[in-house]
């Protein structure tokens, strides 16, 4: 893979991206262990910090090109913040979180109803009309497009945060997820994006579907 920022990096975002909109340092400092304890929570295997990392790390070539980086910035950081394999309301309620605590620094309303949209859009990744959510969901799937040894192991990551799930119950939810992408006339909804990583990533969605039959 790419290499991302360091931890420190990712944090330092979000402590100068808070500090905006409050000047309570502790305030922020409070909102960043919430995420980063959401993000390493017993159970995680895909969706953590390190998802973040490279996520802010794909965003960061394309900045230039966002309307309101704050709240890509924002919605970067929330959008997993829930996350409980096998749940549909994982972007809900993410969505709710971010919204109340943009809320406590007194976020301006309308950039927090965005940060919700774009949030919520990470749901389905479909095309929104929005450039700055389709760069959004565009990062939320670009490891899709990274090497096939790198994604053999982001899939077993995937497996592991359902390993509740037995191997005929989990195939049958993962094809549908795959064949989900696949039917999609472009997995990249931005022309940076699919310009890097549309062939790999189908190559890979192929390649995973395959192991199935």
């Amino acid at each position: 893979m790419n290499p991302c920022p360091a931890m420190n990096s990712l944090q330092s975002t979000f402590l100068a991206l808070t500090r905006q909109f409050t000047p309570n340092v502790s305030s922020c400092e409070k909102l960043w262990d919430e995420i980063a304890a959401c993000y390493s929570e017993h159970g995680r295997h895909y969706h953590t910090l390190r998802h973040l990392e490279y996520m802010l790390y794909e965003l960061q070539a394309v900045k230039a090109s966002l309307h309101d980086p704050d709240a890509v910035l924002f919605a970067l950081y929330y959008h997993d913040i829930i996350y409980a394999p096998g749940s549909d309301n994982n972007e809900e309620e993410s969505a709710d979180l971010a919204a109340a605590r943009l809320a406590e620094i007194s976020c301006p309303s309308p950039r927090i109803q965005k940060v919700v949209q774009m949030i919520l859009a990470t749901k389905d990744h479909a095309a929104s009309g929005d450039s700055d959510t389709d760069f959004l969901t565009d990062a939320d799937l670009s490891l899709l497009g990274v090497s096939k040894a790198e994604y053999r192991v982001l899939s077993s990551q995937i497996r592991q945060e359902y390993a509740r799930y037995p191997a005929p119950v989990y195939h049958a939810g993962r094809k549908q997820v795959l064949r989900h992408f696949l039917s999609m006339p472009q997995i990249f909804k931005t022309r940076h994006f699919y310009e890097k990583f549309e062939g790999r990533a189908r190559e890979n969605l192929e390649g995973e579907l395959r192991g199935f039959s």
